[in-house]
């Protein structure tokens, strides 16, 4: 019986870490290392635990929050962006292909507060 209560201690600690992973907004291999865990061992819980890269990202997004999409130009090569974000309060964010993660992600930051 002992077996089983350890089980679900460890199912729930490693529950909260991977939510708070999602929520980091941090690569996996940062957030594991600023945590000092093995990469490894996260994604075999985060396998195990049913989550996927989808659910992660469900996790970082408010629950109130709407996402509308408009087609800005069915023209090719049109947008030098690769996408275009229009924030609620009307700013345009312009992201060109092939963006690195870490620079977007502090971009992203800083328009948002």
């Amino acid at each position: 019986m002992r077996g089983r209560r350890t089980d679900l201690d460890k199912e729930r600690h490693w529950e909260k870490v991977i939510r708070e992973a999602a929520r980091s907004g941090m690569s996996i291999s940062e957030f594991c290392r600023r945590s000092n865990l093995k990469e490894k061992q996260f994604y075999w819980w985060r396998r195990r635990l049913g989550w996927s890269a989808a659910r992660d990202m469900r996790n970082q997004i408010p629950a109130k929050t709407q996402a509308s999409f408009a087609l800005v130009s069915d023209q090719p090569g049109a947008l030098e962006a690769g996408i275009e974000l229009v924030l609620g309060d009307g700013r345009r964010l312009r992201i060109s292909k092939g963006v690195d993660e870490e620079t977007l992600r502090a971009v992203l930051a800083a328009v948002g507060s």
